[in-house]
């Protein structure tokens, strides 16, 4: 599970150092290249409408296995493109993958954290984030070497997937293929004694879930869970989109430097999201998510209004500290909530977060056209406060919604030992 985490954020956080290239190269103002990166998102968000409806019945592994395969394959594509509406196409295909593969892997991280009765998630999305900052890395160093898009993501795609394909053997069944699997067993008298076992626990595991009624995705707690991911993703694609942008442009940051926004954002993510399971652990969720999101309000708000690189740098890695936690702490609430499959409620918190993708890059484009770029992210510690006040009263993260499965289980009885330890 690790390592898909980190291939998902080592591939995307990779092109990130190109984007100034890329728009030179196509002749693009801010205004367009803010429509050019729509198509990331859009595709993601697609793809996630289509997840909610096939994760309960496909699964979480096979899922991420189909995904993985085409997030790895069509990356390169986005180096071939030489307009606007092909780069827009590009960017849509592999953003459709990177929101399946998201969604999929998300809603296994969940299967794991049942499975071993103790908060993961946070952990997951630290590995997300070296990912991230080693892609963002790579990606500064090639355009500091001369190296464009598609060979690097090529070579990147190839060796993620050697490397993490395999292990996608190793991931666990979801809860519903464990129920679909028991009702294929009772047809069957010949069922050995270790199915006997798994079809035991997973009837323990969707105890609770049974006797739960039916949960709309649009509830109101998700609706809230929503909005808290869309603010918190809108800041992070805004980050990936248009920090080299504003380094290298309003701020002249030149060579390697420019792309060094993203990297420093990416590891302050890092620091927390590792540190985040004890974190999560030991803290309220609605204590702790809000105390980090105003850190990253006052921190990114100081670094615009000083206007230098290093205090720009300074205000990413502020942004990356504010924002680690809330992701995983919002897809494990919305993974809790009864009555509702985890895959859809994932699928839906997930969509709800890159719609702020989608919305993010055309927004931040057109209001750096009417004012300008430095004027325009001051939208990203507007939204960061808006973070404090809801992850402070959002009762998906109070304590009592915090405890995962009440139902016991033995991890024995899945293989927990043996399985997790290849995840």
């Amino acid at each position: 599970m690790t390592a898909v985490f980190v291939v998902h954020g080592l591939l995307f956080a990779s092109w990130t150092a190109h984007i100034p290239d890329v728009k030179a190269n196509l002749g693009l103002t801010d205004g367009t290249l803010g429509l050019a990166l729509l198509g990331a998102p859009v595709g993601s968000v697609c793809a996630m409408v289509a997840a909610a409806y096939l994760l309960p019945r496909l699964g979480s592994r096979r899922i991420v296995q189909i995904a993985l395969v085409g997030y790895c394959a069509a990356g390169p594509l986005v180096g071939l493109t030489g307009s606007l509406p092909s780069l827009m196409a590009a960017l849509f295909v592999w953003g459709a993958f990177q929101g399946s593969l998201d969604v999929a892997m998300n809603t296994q991280a969940i299967t794991v954290e049942r499975a071993n009765r103790r908060v993961l998630m946070s952990g997951l999305h630290g590995s997300w984030s070296i990912g991230s900052f080693a892609g963002a890395g790579i990606g500064a160093l090639a355009v500091g070497a001369g190296v464009t898009l598609t060979p690097q993501l090529l070579v990147l795609g190839t060796l993620a997937l050697l490397a993490a394909g395999l292990l996608t053997t190793r991931m666990l069944p979801d809860a519903s293929e464990h129920h679909a699997a028991d009702q294929d067993g009772a047809d069957h008298d010949g069922a050995d004694q270790d199915g006997v076992d798994q079809r035991g626990a997973a009837k323990a595991t969707l105890g609770s879930r049974r006797g739960s009624a039916p949960v709309s995705r649009w509830s109101g707690g998700m609706v809230l869970l929503g909005a808290i991911a869309f603010a918190s993703m809108l800041c992070e694609g805004a980050t990936a989109d248009w920090a080299s942008v504003y380094l290298a442009g309003p701020l002249h940051a030149a060579g390697v430097e420019s792309g060094l926004g993203y990297a420093t954002f990416a590891l302050a993510m890092v620091a927390v999201r590792l540190s985040g399971n004890r974190l999560l652990t030991r803290y309220r969720s609605d204590r702790l998510l809000p105390a980090l999101a105003a850190l990253a309000t006052v921190g990114f708000a100081v670094g615009l209004l000083i206007g230098r690189p290093g205090a720009a740098l300074v205000g990413f890695a502020s942004l990356g500290v504010g924002l680690a936690s809330v992701v995983p702490a919002v897809f494990s609430a919305a993974g809790r909530i009864p009555g509702l499959h985890p895959g859809t409620a994932v699928a839906t918190a997930s969509a709800c977060g890159w719609a702020g993708f989608v919305c993010g890059p055309p927004l931040i484009g057109r209001l750096a056209s009417l004012s300008s770029l430095p004027t325009a992210l001051f939208l990203l510690p507007a939204l960061t406060a808006f973070i404090v006040i809801a992850t402070s009263i959002a009762r998906a993260l109070k304590p009592q919604a915090e405890p995962l499965a009440a139902a016991e289980l033995d991890s024995g009885q899945l293989g927990i030992g043996r399985s997790t330890q290849h995840l």
